[in-house]
């Protein structure tokens, strides 16, 4: 059957269609995915690589031996090769997938073509669905036809010995009587997943060819249908009918229940850009249906190797899931060890099992009966996943009567294994890989947030909110101080509204070992993590998680960041020695230089109030998160170190929330319920936050918002000043109060002035500085003026405007755009 379609992109989708009414209509339907697959790789390549209509004609031979399929794509570009295998992904599949493929070019015309064989020698390959309607050739003539019996005892020792038997052998029944299977067979157990002839004895079914010894001495190739029966082992009796090899096809089963579609459905599923929990679930659902199993399952060795887990499941498989969930790793799976997985773990690891090849229990009543009891099965297959020489785990099928599967489907699976077990190894390399790349990037930002932090407190602050909610649920942080007295310093909980419950119900000064505290009770798993240096312990960090345990990753990573949190808390302890002064503290808070901001100049000033003063609040912040910029300008109500720490805290909130992807306003609403639960009463903030996105051709987009700051100033092109902001409510006034941001752009040559009130409230007896509008008249005599020269003469007008030292912090930030 042909068919042809335009050279468009929608001729692959055409060409799948045509082929899957093709072979529906044949009845072949078990070939279906790979041909599909094919298909729509060689029309994908004939309409990119030769740009002309496509010709598509299935072809069935029926009579061949075996009979085969034939898809031929024809495209009219005969100048333009086949480019090899390794250069694209359409030819890689026809080696892959085709028993056969091949290119002919003629003057007008190039013709890709592959062809699937239908049925092999064995009669057992291509066997899912209908079969081809073709019979299968008998190779010699029905008239020439033996059947041998042969009966030997479970140790393989010949009992009976039928005459059709010694036609075919040459050995009389006195003669053949007494002797083993292994004198009389050349076995051939050399092969990948070929059992060796003590293997095979042991099986309750098993056909394949081999090789008898004639009594002349001759090999004679033969075809043998194995069975074993019941009972004692004392009566066990082998049985095997044997025939000529040109008669095979007498004693050959029925198409082997493995599908040979397996295989692609597998790639196809593993393939997939779902979780690999789910791909396992697809892959373990396919080989359930695909052998006729009642259940199947895909096991998985731990990460810490004590133990295998459930990776995915189908069919009948309430035998072990029920018992998944003790030590779990990295989400991927549940570490095996209780009930049903018990018995099958070791079942796995001993018997007839082997850990490099595919393995069977014809009955596991003979073998494990609780076993056999919680599973609901009798008999049961399994194949090994291996990366290298080391077994992963076990791909599994069970049925509930005995004797259900053959070493044909123990090899089929130990194929379909091979696959599952590169999936699984390369998901838990690139796992591992996230993993680290993960912890790596979150001790960076943790580095970077406890960086240059000298306060305990605020130290304890942020280990809390780092681990919350990435990791735990809420979290606590204990304190030890020099003299050894413990108190409960910071808790921080996902659900900010519970902050107050959760620390009420916290011990506030354990009067015993952290490990042994009475913990709140409820549904969440309570760890504490020591904080611990070479010379003391600085107290803990306690989290509380939904999880009853904590995966071996996580808990590298918690210790990882415990040590990193004791090793600032000790750093604080021994600066708070040695520096007695807030101003210092004050000082560790703010940026160590301003970075350089791309289509933007930038200049900040800070001069913190003169020697003798109250030292206040005042701080600024300017960083990056991803492309995008951020800049805050505030100032924390009072002074002295309670002020300089809630400054800290604000700054380090900002940039955590920034982090994580907040909005401006909605970091104000967040920052504005953090100092209403957290901080002392009466400490209020202003804050000036924005938000910079550079453009391509200069300059930036501004997202801002001013709670209870002095507005920001704009000084534009044409030398006109304005207000950029409307003033907000104060943070940490009103529980529920709502922010808002406003934006504009700041166009090249534009001035963005932000100050704090020691520059717009720097006072001369009765008169400020910002009467009058003095800030935007003074402001406006900057034009032309480079961001630093505006910052620069800003500073020198607070300066001049009294001659009294200024008894107030002076921050000042100034973005100018820049060309392009």
């Amino acid at each position: 059957m042909s068919t042809a379609f335009a050279g468009t992109p929608q001729a692959p989708a055409a060409a799948r269609r045509f082929v899957r009414d093709t072979l529906a209509e044949w009845h072949l339907s078990h070939v279906e995915a790979d041909a599909v697959l094919l298909t729509s790789e060689l029309v994908t390549n004939a309409v990119v690589h030769a740009g002309t209509a496509v010709e598509l004609t299935c072809r069935l031979d029926a009579a061949a031996a075996p009979p085969r399929l034939e898809i031929q794509v024809d495209d009219r570009h005969p100048l333009r090769t086949v480019p090899p295998p390794a250069a694209g992904r359409g030819l890689t599949l026809a080696e892959t997938l085709a028993d056969a493929w091949g290119v002919t070019y003629s003057r007008t015309a190039k013709r890709v073509w592959v062809r699937i064989d239908l049925m092999d020698d064995t009669g057992t390959k291509g066997t899912a669905g209908p079969p081809v309607s073709a019979p299968a050739v008998a190779a010699a003539p029905v008239e020439s036809l033996r059947v041998a019996v042969i009966v030997a005892d479970s140790d393989g020792r010949v009992l009976s010995w039928s005459p059709e038997a010694e036609e075919l052998l040459g050995r009389t029944a006195g003669e053949a009587a007494g002797m083993t299977l292994g004198e009389l067979v050349a076995w051939r157990g050399d092969g990948r997943y070929t059992l060796t002839l003590d293997d095979t004895l042991d099986l309750g079914r098993w056909h394949g060819e081999s090789r008898m010894r004639h009594a002349d001495g001759r090999l004679i190739p033969v075809y043998v249908s194995h069975l074993r029966t019941g009972g004692r082992a004392g009566d066990r009796r082998v049985v095997w009918m044997v025939v000529a090899e040109a008669h095979r096809y007498v004693l050959t089963p029925p198409p082997a229940p493995l599908k040979r579609e397996t295989g692609g459905r597998i790639r196809e599923v593993l393939a997939g850009a779902r979780p690999l929990p789910e791909r396992l679930r697809a892959a373990a659902a396919v080989v359930q249906a695909s052998s006729s199993a009642d259940a199947a399952y895909v096991l998985v060795r731990s990460e810490d190797g004590e133990g295998f887990a459930v990776a995915g499941g189908a069919g009948a498989t309430a035998g072990l899931v029920g018992v998944l969930g003790a030590g779990a790793t990295t989400g991927l799976v549940g570490v095996l060890g209780a009930g049903a997985t018990t018995g099958l773990v070791g079942i796995l690891g001993a018997g007839v099992f082997s850990r490099t090849g595919p393995s069977m229990v014809d009955d596991l009543l003979a073998t494990d009966v609780e076993l056999a009891r919680r599973l609901g099965a009798r008999s049961l297959a399994c194949a090994p996943l291996k990366a290298g020489d080391e077994v992963k785990g076990y791909l599994v099928v069970t049925a509930a009567e005995p004797g259900r599967f053959d070493s044909g489907l123990a090899a089929g699976l130990q194929h379909v294994a091979d696959q599952v077990a590169r999936h699984v190894e390369r998901e838990r390399l690139a796992e591992r890989e996230r993993a680290c790349r993960g912890r790596l990037s979150f001790l960076a930002e943790a580095g970077e947030l406890l960086a240059g932090v000298h306060d305990e407190n605020l130290i304890a602050a942020l280990a809390a909110q780092l681990v919350v909610p990435k990791i735990a649920q809420w979290a606590a942080v204990y304190l030890t101080g020099l003299s050894g007295t413990t108190r409960l310093a910071h808790v921080w909980h996902a659900e900010e509204r519970h902050n107050a419950e959760l620390r009420r119900a916290l011990p506030a000064v354990p009067q015993q070992e952290l490990g042994a505290a009475d913990w709140p009770p409820g549904a969440a798993t309570v760890l504490s993590f020591p904080l611990l240096t070479e010379s003391r312990s600085h107290g803990a960090l306690v989290i509380g998680r939904a999880e009853p345990l904590l995966s071996r990753e996580l808990a590298g990573l918690m210790a990882d960041l415990c040590r990193l949190v004791a090793l600032n808390l000790h750093t604080a302890m021994l600066y708070a020695r040695q520096e007695t002064t807030s101003r210092v503290l004050q000082r560790s808070l703010l940026p160590v230089r301003a970075p350089a901001i791309p289509g933007l100049e930038s200049a900040v000033i800070y001069e913190p109030a003169e020697e003798g003063a109250a030292v206040g609040g005042d701080f600024y912040d300017l960083f990056a998160v991803g492309d995008r910029w951020w800049f805050a300008l505030g100032d924390v109500c009072g002074s002295g170190p309670e002020a300089a720490a809630a400054t800290g805290l604000a700054r380090h909130a900002v940039r955590l929330l920034a982090k994580e992807g907040y909005a401006v306003a909605a970091i104000l609403d967040r920052l504005n319920g953090t100092l209403i639960d957290e901080a002392d009463e009466g400490r209020f903030l202003s804050l000036l936050l924005g938000e910079l996105t550079p453009l391509p051709t200069g300059g930036a987009r501004c997202a801002i918002a001013a709670a209870g700051h002095p507005p920001p100033l704009m000084l534009g092109a044409d030398g006109a000043v304005e207000a950029v902001a409307s003033s907000q409510l104060l943070l940490g006034i009103a529980d529920g109060a709502e922010f808002y941001d406003e934006t504009f752009e700041l166009a090249a040559d534009d001035v963005l002035l932000c100050v704090t009130d020691g520059v717009t409230e720097r006072r001369e007896g009765n008169r400020l500085l910002d009467d009058d509008g003095g800030l935007s008249l003074l402001l406006a005599t900057c034009a032309g003026l480079s961001a630093h020269a505006v910052a620069e003469r800003v500073r020198l007008a607070v300066a001049a405007f009294s001659a009294e030292p200024s008894r107030d912090d002076v921050a000042v930030l100034v973005l100018k755009a820049v060309s392009g």
